[in-house]
């Protein structure tokens, strides 16, 4: 039967529920106990014969003359030991003919339902449910796909989460593992003392990453503002000038560039600001954040990722920039002039802007070298012009005290020790200004406000930045499907 005749029919029931004094959407259940504490519970209240009220979507229905099994899933699985589906069985001689008739000829797989009885186990050993009443509480009107052969396409897969959550069990873990991971790393940093803070989202100057932002208008105010590109990082130092010593925030971020495995234009971020430490203060922080997050989320630091063998749990090399960079291409970014790098990236097959300036073409240099390292190693000594917001090493004026963590040839978090001095910092976003002048869309705009802040004096302060781009990469997957609801392309 087509979908549209399929629907028509499902609402002719509706009209006839009605009719005869039946609400096909109450408001009301009295489920006395989610299907897992039934199933968890089963022994000790099939031993008493103790009544209880369940609830949930009908999954499967078999009819036999005057009984009907079907299951019912209320998705409150505790546990993978422990379902969220039980067996319900009714019976004509249970809950009287016209009840019995009207469960045949109103009820469906897929609609929800309320179901009264006592617990037993069948001759095959099935837990189930001996129904003495039951009532509708939603009435679907659209078939749920076949388990086996529905939602086979992954774009639909993606544009119909609910239904890929509904028959997926790995979607379902995806979104409770999702909750895990955010939740332990709030955790970690709760618990090393960092307060949690919200910073803007709408802003008149973006700022805090290189980056393509979206642009809006705000009515009330007759301006343009963007969304940030970055969870707060010119707002959390203005909260270091302002004397608070640890920050972070876990916030949504957006950038309005390419979508690819790795990136989405929203997505979930954390960064945070650590007042009186530098950047080896803050990636060994971070690298103990990650392995905690994931012991906690996945219950092993072990991982197989793009064909790589990860162990958080292992040593984290440094990485000198330049120096691997040379190790593996032969150019060394500080002698090389543009034509060289250009003729090397051309030898290399990697595409890049003709007209990109040298910190764009070394650059990608680097991303041609990173996907080379299973890691996890700690890249440092990152050079000052790809890097504006860093702080100047103290051995080295041609680097930063930056570092980034490399797993499974990417980039999967960074940090700095941040630059304090209010006069480099207007130098740089000067710089930065000339590239965006130049034709750079992800060049920084100069922020006045934020370098008035600076004089006013901020202690030595370092920072670090990850996004759910970990998460995607822990779970070896795309960045779309570990996201709840991706963004999709309307039909």
């Amino acid at each position: 039967m087509a979908l549209d005749e399929i629907r028509k029919t499902k609402i002719e029931k509706v009209d006839k529920l009605r009719k005869v004094g039946i609400d096909p959407y109450p408001a009301l259940t009295r489920r006395s106990h989610s299907v897992a504490e039934a199933v968890e519970k089963f022994d000790e209240f099939s031993d008493s014969k103790r009544e209880v009220v369940l609830a949930g979507r009908i999954m499967a229905k078999r009819e036999m003359g005057g009984v009907v099994f079907f299951d019912i899933n209320d998705g409150s699985t505790s546990s993978p030991q422990v379902s969220a589906k039980i067996q319900v069985l009714i019976k004509e001689d249970t809950v009287g003919e016209e009840e019995f008739n009207k469960f045949g000829e109103f009820i469906d797989i897929g609609d929800f339902v309320e179901v009264k009885g006592t617990l037993f186990k069948t001759k095959a050993g099935e837990k189930t449910l001996l129904t003495t009443h039951y009532s509708l509480l939603t009435k679907a009107l659209l078939p749920l796909p076949e388990k086996w052969h529905g939602l086979q396409d992954v774009e639909e897969r993606l544009r119909k989460r609910y239904l890929d959550f509904i028959f997926n069990p790995e979607s379902r873990e995806i979104v409770e593992k999702r909750a895990v991971f955010w939740n332990a790393v709030r955790e970690f940093h709760i618990k090393n003392d960092f307060l949690e803070v919200e910073t803007p989202v709408l802003e008149t100057t973006v700022g805090g990453a290189d980056a393509n932002p979206f642009k809006t208008h705000h009515n009330a105010l007759d301006m343009d503002v963007y969304l940030r590109i970055s969870a707060g990082e010119l707002w959390q130092k203005r909260l270091m000038v302002a004397g608070f010593n640890k920050t972070f925030e876990i916030g949504r971020i957006f950038r309005n560039e390419g979508m690819s495995v790795e990136h989405a234009q929203d997505y979930t971020q954390c960064e945070a600001y650590w007042a009186y430490a530098n950047y080896e203060d803050m990636y060994k922080f971070l690298q103990e954040c990650y392995r905690y997050v994931a012991e906690k989320t996945f219950g092993t630091l072990e991982f197989k990722i793009n064909n790589f063998d990860i162990n958080l749990g292992a040593d984290w090399p440094l990485i000198d920039y330049a120096e691997e960079i040379k190790k593996q291409t032969g150019i060394d970014i500080w002698k090389a002039s543009d034509k060289e790098i250009k003729k090397k990236l051309d030898e290399l097959k990697m595409e890049y802007n003709k007209a990109e300036n040298k910190a764009r073409l070394i650059d990608s240099l680097w991303k041609h070298c990173r996907k080379q390292i299973g890691g996890p190693a700690i890249l440092i000594n990152e050079p000052k012009i790809v890097s504006p917001l860093s702080k100047t090493s103290s051995k080295n004026p041609n680097v930063t005290e930056r570092f980034h963590f490399i797993i499974a040839g990417s980039e999967i978090g960074q940090g700095y020790s941040e630059l304090n001095d209010p006069i480099d910092q207007r130098e740089r976003f000067e710089a930065q200004e000339k590239m965006r002048e130049a034709g750079d869309k992800e060049a920084q705009p100069m922020d006045e406000d934020f370098v008035e802040a600076l004089e006013y004096g901020m202690p030595p302060t370092a920072g670090h930045g990850f996004s759910e781009r970990l998460f995607s990469f822990l779970m070896n997957k795309p960045i779309r499907e570990i996201q709840i609801f991706p963004l999709m392309k309307p039909r």
